[in-house]
């Protein structure tokens, strides 16, 4: 199987990585994997894509930090690769990081969508995450499983929002990731509201968001692979993310730690409500992000997290992940472009 990865930046890319763990896994299952950046891309004078990746011969790392070493090094393969050739090309770049660079945003949907004319299996679906570029993707869920929200470039509105909501509320950003620009407004922040909402607007739309306490404690990211959760023999992948400190963020790059955690019916019942629209859009692996019983954020582009299971219990998902990869490409050639590529993403 030839399979690509895209990532913002392939020479900057934040350890530990989910993509780099993937992209390990299927090295030593004696894949071809190559890796590459959105800016990384060509579409030729042959009406083909193709992109300048990077790729290292089959060896014996010892772990993701030695792989992307030798993926960054100068003995790595460099090549100019044809796109249209790959079996699967991943798109794990978040569009959130490039919010000062607009041109790279749209990019990996934009060459991704142009590889699927000519069979490449793109994950998850270009036109599903064109649909999800923003956090307004997440009002398309059932009220049921989302928490109260405004979103609005007015400060009155938030001001409003503030109020109904006994003046403790979470304000951040519609565009956005990493638990950056992420403010908790509590009473004693009357008199700072609106240059909290100023500093959003600057970006654009800002999400006043219901406070719920239970996040005090973290919240519970849960995965799921073809639409459900993903398991093995009963264990869930799934982890606990405790804020550092009186942070109220449960962002792992912003300071928060990881736990084990225990998978309840709550959880599994959001993720059954969710499935039908992340099936509909065609989103292979997606991570959901529960406090109680609600969800905060569906993590389409680039969930991370995959290698906790791993630490700890010794589960390594990122090769069931590989696994359903080419069970894809074998369905593929078995039935020959009777299925496109949003069917591919979730079977």
């Amino acid at each position: 199987m030839k399979i690509g990865f895209i990532v913002n930046d392939l020479l900057n890319e934040q350890l530990p990585s989910s993509t780099v763990q993937m992209a390990l896994t299927a090295s030593r299952m004696g894949h071809e994997v190559w890796l590459a950046g959105v800016g990384d891309f060509v579409y030729n004078c042959d009406e083909l894509v193709h992109a300048h990746a990077r790729s290292v011969a089959h060896g014996d790392f010892e772990d993701q930090k030695s792989y992307y070493a030798a993926i960054c090094s100068e003995g790595a393969l460099r090549k100019r690769i044809t796109v249209d050739d790959l079996d699967i090309l991943m798109l794990r770049n978040d569009p959130a990081q490039d919010i000062q660079s607009s041109w790279a945003q749209h990019a990996a949907i934009v060459f991704g969508r142009t590889a699927m004319r000519h069979g490449v299996i793109v994950l998850n679906d270009p036109d599903g995450l064109s649909k999800a570029i923003n956090k307004m993707y997440f009002q398309h869920f059932p009220k049921e499983v989302r928490v109260e929200k405004v979103i609005t470039r007015t400060f009155s509105e938030i001001e409003r929002f503030y109020e109904k909501h006994g003046r403790t509320i979470i304000l951040k950003p519609l565009m956005g990731s990493a638990g950056r620009s992420v403010f908790f407004v509590q009473p004693s922040d009357a008199a700072n509201l609106h240059q909290m909402a100023d500093a959003i607007f600057r970006d654009g739309y800002a999400i006043a968001e219901e406070y719920m306490p239970e996040a005090r404690r973290g919240d519970t990211r849960l995965f799921l692979m073809n639409g459900v959760p993903l398991q093995i023999d009963g264990v869930y992948c799934a982890f606990r993310r405790i804020p550092g400190g009186e942070d109220i963020r449960a962002n792992i790059h912003a300071g928060a730690r990881a736990e084990p955690a225990e998978v309840t019916d709550a959880m599994l019942r959001l993720a059954e409500i969710v499935r039908p629209k992340l099936v509909q859009d065609g989103m292979f692996l997606v991570g959901l992000d529960i406090v109680g019983e609600k969800l905060l954020e569906v993590n389409l582009f680039s969930p991370g997290g995959l290698h906790h299971q791993e630490i700890f219990r010794g589960v390594d998902f990122s090769r069931r992940v590989i696994e359903a990869l080419e069970k894809k490409v074998l369905y593929a050639k078995y039935y020959r472009g009777n299925f496109d590529n949003v069917e591919m993403n979730t079977l």
